[in-house]
């Protein structure tokens, strides 16, 4: 398979796992593969950062931009450096017209294929343990209850 091809199979899985990601209930390990596999795609060539982009919602009010990110004719977000602010120019808010192309790849297989060109048997992720939450017992109405004092006797 020739390198251009390649480059679009891992922008496809990129794009796979990112909108999966936005509707995942825990997608920190989605994200997480995402950013490795830009940054390797980055560290490689094969994309490139094209400027910064105020974020549509940002948190706290506060204003905060990300990285606009070429690799294919993909284009992705993500986390800026320090260094991307100074480096890149800021094109300000996002053009809501462009669309990344409709492509289709299984999320396994998405899954599979960038984490074997990031090179990792697993994305470590940090979990939080679940609090235990005991269950409250059902009560009937046919169960008998206490008497209390609201009850005149």
């Amino acid at each position: 398979m020739k390198k251009e091809e390649t480059v679009r199979q891992l922008a496809i899985a990129i794009y796979t796992v990112n909108r999966h990601a936005k509707t995942a209930t825990n997608n920190r390990e989605l994200y997480t593969l995402k950013n490795k596999a830009i940054q390797r795609l980055l560290q490689s060539g094969d994309a490139k950062k094209i400027g910064l982009h105020f974020v549509d919602n940002p948190q706290l009010s506060q204003q905060s931009s990300t990285v606009l990110v070429k690799c294919s004719d993909f284009l992705f977000h993500t986390l800026p450096e320090k260094g991307d602010f100074t480096s890149l120019p800021h094109l300000g808010t996002q053009d809501q017209t462009f669309r990344n192309p409709q492509e289709r790849m299984n999320l396994k297989t998405a899954k599979e294929l960038l984490i074997e060109f990031v090179g990792e048997q697993k994305v470590p992720i940090k979990t939080r343990k679940p609090t235990f939450i005991p269950k409250r017992p059902k009560v009937s109405n046919t169960q008998s209850f206490r008497s209390s004092y609201l009850d005149g006797k």
